[in-house]
């Protein structure tokens, strides 16, 4: 019984193998350089990439149950249909896929309207899956740190409506306890979809109220210019990259990405412990100046 993870030695893959291994999983990750995924011991890992079929089904041989995760790239949605549907021909029943909040009302963006097409197809096809849905990670917010840090603003455009920003080691332990869920189950189980938040919803004021009282000096919101995010995003990614981001901040602006009723509840009850909240975030980073 075997589960393999993809997207392992990113931000959030890293996570969920750590929780997997912590509760004796059999864990698999399918990386592009095993020589260099520096993942913990006992994780088996096998070359291979989402666009390569050959890898694939050496890589899902023998798996019982997969976690789906594609990186924000230009193929995201062909990486995703390959992979759903080598894991149909390799008889792999039980997955976890980690979408994105409001994915079904971001239609304009990009990588938002990409997710939701995997959403669809995971039902059309009949698996059996746990669509996780996070919203904003807290832990993009370590890019912008030294500008917080070195010029006393909060330059993120995400507005007034709020966002139900989330620990990305939160989103890793849920994801490990569902995935453990189906691969234990003797059945498969139903289709799930949930929401993945934290336990505030912050607007970009409350934001750097935050910081402020953690760094004890003001901090400012530097307000909802969404198209200077994008040209600043353009120095370090290519431009679609920064237009997608813009396009994403322009939903925050207009809608916001607030939980469900009863979604900070659940996963409070999944956990069996508190969502690690921004404060603790911003703390953590200003104990480490």
């Amino acid at each position: 019984m075997t589960i393999l993870i993809t997207g392992a030695t990113g931000n959030i893959g890293r996570h969920v193998v750590q929780q997997l291994t912590q509760r004796g999983a059999d864990v698999r990750a399918l990386v592009r350089d095993p020589a260099t995924a520096a993942l913990p011991a006992g994780v088996a890992t096998v070359q291979g990439d989402l666009l390569d079929v050959d890898s694939l089904r050496a890589a899902f041989s023998g798996v019982s149950t997969l976690f789906l995760l594609n990186a924000v790239v230009p193929e995201e949605f062909t990486q995703a249909l390959i992979a759903l549907n080598v894991a149909r021909e390799a008889g792999i029943e039980r997955i976890v896929y980690l979408s994105v909040i409001h994915s079904d009302r971001y239609l304009n963006v990009p990588h938002f309207a990409g997710k939701f097409g995997v959403e669809r197809m995971i039902e059309g096809m009949g698996f059996n899956a746990t669509i996780l849905r996070p919203a904003y990670f807290m832990d993009n917010d370590r890019t912008i740190k030294d500008v917080v840090l070195g010029h006393g603003v909060y330059p993120m455009p995400i507005g007034s409506k709020g966002l139900a920003m989330i620990d990305a080691r939160d989103i890793g332990e849920i994801a490990a306890i569902e995935l453990l869920r189906r691969e234990r189950s003797s059945e498969p189980l139903p289709l799930a979809r949930f929401n993945l938040v934290g336990p505030d919803t912050l607007t970009g004021a409350d934001v750097a109220a935050l910081w402020t009282d953690v760094l004890g000096r003001p901090i400012a919101y530097g307000g909802d210019d969404t198209a200077g995010f994008e040209q600043n995003l353009r120095q370090f990614m290519p431009n679609w990259m920064a237009f997608d981001m813009r396009l994403m901040s322009e939903r925050f602006l207009t809608d916001g990405m607030t939980p469900d009723a009863g979604d900070v509840e659940h996963l409070t009850a999944l956990l069996g412990r508190p969502l690690r909240s921004y404060r603790d975030f911003a703390s953590e980073i200003a104990a480490s100046i």
